[in-house]
C-alpha cells in the first residue's frame, strides 16, 4: 500500500541534544510526581497505547503480550498504556479485548506483570476502544458478481432499464473508471476502491443507529473488568478513526439528536463517561485520548479541540491525552485482498509523520496544539492534566514542553519503543547509551500489515542468542535487548 508524503520533503535527523546528569534529572520537572485523578505518576512519563499484535486470534493476553508490557515496566515509565483493547467481543484478529469476563485472567496476569517488572514505579492503564466494521477491498470481479445490490438506478445509468441483475453485473466488470463513477454511488465506488466501511451515520443498520443505547454500558462494563483485574485506571478511545471519535468528528452529521451541532456530537462521548464514572467510582482513573485536531476536509479543527476538551474536562476526565490526524477519510485506496488503513493519508502523515518530512519537521509537531488547549483548560479553572505526545526524543525537547506550561506530562511512543529503558537511562544519568529513534516509521508499516512490531534499531541483534524469542518470519527478535547499568 502506498504512503501519502508531503510535497517538500527534507530529512529530519533526530537530536539526542544534552543528555543530563543524574543530579540534574533528579531535580528536572520531567522526573516530578504529579497527581492524575485519585492517583500519582512517579514521574511525568508517559508511554501511549501501541498495539503490537502479540494477542492471538480470540483477543487473549499471550505470554509475548506478558513479555511485551514486562519489557516496557522494567524501564520504569511514570505511567504505560495498554494497547487499544476491543470493549465488543468480536473478531478483530490479534487485538486485545476485554469484551467479556473470559478475558479477566489473562488481563490480571498483564497488570501484575507491569506492576512487577516496573517495582511498583509505573501505573498501568488499559485503553479502550470500539470499532465499527471495516472490509478488505475486493477485487472487482468479486464485487460485482455478489457484494453490489443492483438497482434500477444503476439500470437508468447504463440506459439498460430491461436488463436483468446478472447483465447489468456482466457490463458493469468491463467499464473503465470513468463510467464506474457516473453509474455508481459514492458509497458503492468506495467499497469497490478502499473496501466497505461502517460509519456512524449509518442509521440504516439497527446496530450503528443503537450505538448511543448500547455503548455506555459496553464502556463501563469494560471499565469495570480493569479495574477488578487490577489496572490504575482507563483511557477511553475516543480519537482517530474509530467510533466514538467519528461521534465527536464535525463530519457526523447524525439526525438523532447524537450529531450536528457540537453539543450534539459531544453527547455520547459524555454519556459514555458519565456511565463509566459512576461503574467505577471516583478513587479510578478515567481519561482519554482525544484529537487536537482531525486535520481533514471537513473535520474538526483546534477551535473545536479546545470546546470539545473544555467539556471532557468540566465532566471530571482525569486526563486528556492529545493526539492529531489518523482517520480513514483521506486514506489512500488499499491493494486488493487489504484493508483501508487510516494512517496512509495526510491526516495519517500528521499522526505519525516520518523522518522525511516537511520544514516543520516530525519533532513535536503537536506540542502548539496542546499548549493551546492547556491554556484554555485552565484559564476556565479545569486541571486535567495534559499529555503531550508527538515526536518527543530527548530530554532537553520533554524538559521545555514541561517547563514552559505547554502540557504537564510527556508522552514518548516510537522513541519507548526504540528504547524502553529511555526513562531509567536518563534519570540514572546515562542518556548517552539511549538508542534514538530514527523516526524512518519502520515500526507503523508493520502495524499496516499485522505484523509483530518491533524496532530497526534492536530487531536483528544477537538472532542466534540462546532464550531471543523470534518473529513469526523467524528473522526478527521480538523484545529489545536487556540493559543492565
Amino acid at each position: 500500500m502506498a504512503m501519502w508524503r508531503p510535497l517538500t520533503r527534507i530529512r529530519h535527523d533526530a537530536r539526542p541534544g544534552r543528555w543530563p546528569s543524574a543530579e540534574v534529572a533528579s531535580a528536572s520537572a520531567l522526573f516530578r510526581p504529579v497527581r492524575i485523578g485519585p492517583a500519582t505518576l512517579s514521574s511525568r512519563t508517559w508511554v501511549p497505547a501501541m498495539v503490537p499484535w502479540r494477542a492471538n486470534s480470540e483477543g487473549d493476553v499471550t505470554a509475548a503480550v506478558l513479555d511485551w508490557y514486562g519489557r516496557f515496566g522494567r524501564g520504569q515509565p511514570g505511567a504505560l498504556v495498554v494497547e487499544a483493547t476491543g470493549i465488543r467481543d468480536m473478531p478483530s484478529g490479534p487485538l486485545l479485548r476485554i469484551g467479556a469476563d473470559r478475558f479477566r485472567p489473562g488481563l490480571t496476569d498483564l497488570a501484575r506483570r507491569i506492576r512487577e517488572s516496573s517495582e511498583g514505579t509505573t501505573r498501568s492503564f488499559i485503553q479502550l476502544i470500539d470499532f465499527l466494521r471495516v472490509r478488505r477491498r475486493p477485487n472487482a470481479e468479486r464485487y460485482f458478481a455478489h457484494f453490489l445490490v443492483v438497482t434500477d438506478a444503476h439500470r437508468g445509468r447504463l440506459g439498460l432499464n430491461d436488463a436483468s441483475d446478472e447483465e447489468i453485473r456482466r457490463v458493469l466488470v468491463r467499464l473503465p473508471r470513468h463510467r464506474l463513477v457516473q453509474v455508481l454511488s459514492p458509497r458503492e465506488l468506495e467499497a469497490l476502491e478502499y473496501g466497505a466501511r461502517e460509519r456512524v451515520t449509518d442509521l440504516h443498520v439497527e446496530e450503528i443507529r443503537r450505538l448511543p443505547e448500547t455503548l455506555p454500558a459496553l464502556f463501563a462494563q469494560a471499565a469495570v473488568r480493569a479495574r477488578e483485574c487490577g489496572f490504575d485506571g482507563v483511557e477511553l478511545h475516543f480519537a482517530h478513526a474509530y467510533t466514538m471519535a467519528s461521534f465527536l468528528s464535525a463530519t457526523n452529521t447524525r439526525p438523532d439528536g447524537y450529531g450536528g451541532s457540537l453539543e450534539q456530537r459531544l453527547r455520547l462521548p459524555l454519556e459514555v463517561f458519565k456511565r463509566v464514572r459512576e461503574s467505577v467510582g471516583s478513587d479510578f482513573v478515567v481519561g482519554c485520548r482525544m484529537l487536537a485536531d482531525e486535520c481533514i476536509d471537513g473535520g474538526h479543527d483546534l477551535d473545536d479541540a479546545v470546546a470539545i476538551s473544555g467539556a471532557l474536562a468540566a465532566a471530571g476526565m482525569d486526563f486528556l491525552s492529545l493526539s492529531r490526524g489518523g482517520k480513514f477519510d483521506d486514506a489512500l485506496s488499499p491493494k486488493v485482498g487489504e484493508a483501508a488503513y487510516p494512517y496512509t493519508g495526510p491526516s495519517g502523515y500528521e499522526c505519525m509523520p516520518s523522518y522525511y518530512s516537511d520544514a516543520q519537521g516530525p519533532f513535536g509537531r503537536n506540542v502548539a496544539a496542546c499548549a493551546r488547549i492547556r491554556s484554555a483548560l485552565r484559564a476556565a479553572g479545569h486541571m486535567a492534566p495534559i499529555i503531550a505526545v508527538g515526536g518527543i526524543h530527548n530530554f532537553e525537547q520533554a524538559e521545555h514542553v514541561l517547563q514552559s506550561g505547554q502540557a504537564d506530562i510527556v508522552g514518548l511512543a516510537r522513541q519507548a519503543l526504540a528504547d524502553p529503558d529511555w526513562f531509567r537511562k536518563v534519570r540514572l544519568g546515562r542518556g548517552g547509551e539511549v538508542r534514538l529513534c530514527r523516526y524512518t516509521n519502520y515500526c507503523e508499516a508493520l502495524d499496516q500489515r499485522h505484523r509483530e512490531v518491533t524496532c530497526e534499531l534492536w530487531d536483528r541483534l544477537d538472532l542466534d542468542k540462546s532464550g531471543v524469542p523470534l518473529a513469526a518470519d523467524g528473522k526478527r527478535r521480538l523484545l529489545p535487548p536487556e540493559w543492565r547499568p
